[in-house]
């Protein structure tokens, strides 16, 4: 029996475009903040959401969220969260133990304020985003498959905060501001709850469970020629070979770049990926990844502006791809 054809190239941009269309309904931000957030979505990975108070990052996470059509929960961040409050526990019910779930058992979670929650409370997720499941009172129950944490903090403010340690960070596939918006879409934000209470009400769910599984496979898929696969090898290379740095990308990141170009691929309607891919996603990919020199950081500098500097550093394959290549998918690599 035939097998059904599945999603091709073509329904990641279509995919994109009424993404786009949802949290418009709701959100008033620019394409970049959104694009990298279902650049995560279909990479399998998770987003980390950094800005200041008020500019929407919130509101924005839960837009996308309700525009999947996926199961959600919430869990707000504070010092005296339990990892319990996140993964559920046993308790007694007429005489027995009954199990019950946090709010982890989800397809979408929000931690908001993660870095308001205690480094244990923390490091409950680590297992959960790394391998999709969470070890409860000595047993492993696996989660709802698709599982992504989105999770938004304030860098500004640090009292009463936890830094994310560095093996937290690097569990996130992007890490993405959302900025504050120009004098005309600040306009267009205070008409939105003039004409509505809750704007989130006007966000209609455009896809499905089943919907995003056969796209994150056909991500999967996407061709990544050996020239390409090397520019992105390189670029993580040069982060560890940078004299401003003290530490910079692991292998993961590697991983990350790759799975991202992909992901940015298949939003554009390609079957393959070109370098530009690669170079649109490599400051949310790997700046959250590089610790620099404290005396540089203190000088201003930046790890975004030093993994751009990499990007025109690093010399970059033709844009060209032959049909052979196209028709060539490689195989992808072993998770983070």
């Amino acid at each position: 029996m035939a097998r059904e054809p599945g999603p091709t190239p073509t329904d990641g941009a279509r995919f994109w475009s009424q993404l786009r269309e949802a949290v418009a309904a709701a959100v008033v931000v620019d394409d970049g903040p959104l694009r990298l957030l279902a650049i995560a979505l279909l990479a399998h990975g998770h987003a980390l959401v950094e800005d200041v108070p008020g500019v929407g990052k919130t509101l924005l996470t839960r837009a996308f969220s309700r525009a999947l059509g996926l199961d959600f929960g919430r869990v707000q961040g504070t010092p005296d969260l339990l990892p319990s409050d996140i993964l559920g526990a046993s308790i007694l019910e007429g005489g027995q133990f009954r199990f019950v779930a946090g709010p982890v058992f989800t397809n979408v979670l929000l931690v908001d304020e993660i870095n308001r929650a205690t480094p244990r409370t923390q490091s409950a997720l680590l297992e959960a985003m790394q391998e999709g499941q969470a070890s409860i009172e000595g047993e492993t129950r696996p989660l709802p498959d698709p599982f992504m944490v989105l999770a938004t903090q304030n860098p500004i403010e640090l009292e009463g905060t936890f830094a994310l340690p560095e093996a937290q960070l690097d569990r996130f596939l992007v890490r993405l501001s959302v900025g504050y918006p120009d004098a005309t879409d600040e306009r267009r934000i205070a008409g939105r709850y003039r004409a509505a209470a809750e704007p989130l009400d006007e966000v209609r769910p455009i896809v499905d469970r089943e919907a995003v599984l056969a796209m994150r496979e056909r991500v999967r898929s996407v061709a990544v020629a050996e020239p390409v696969a090397g520019y992105v090898v390189a670029i993580v290379r040069a982060t560890r070979d940078h004299g401003d740095v003290r530490l910079g990308a692991s292998p993961r990141a590697s991983v990350a770049l790759y799975r991202a170009a992909q992901a940015e691929a298949y939003l554009e309607g390609r079957d393959f990926v070109l370098p530009d891919d690669v170079k649109s996603v490599a400051v949310g990919v790997l700046a959250h990844r590089i610790l620099l020199d404290l005396d540089r950081e203190l000088g201003g500098a930046s790890a975004e502006r030093l993994v751009t500097s990499l990007l025109a550093s690093v010399e970059a394959p033709p844009q060209g791809i032959d049909e052979a290549t196209r028709e060539t998918t490689r195989e992808v690599p072993p998770g983070p």
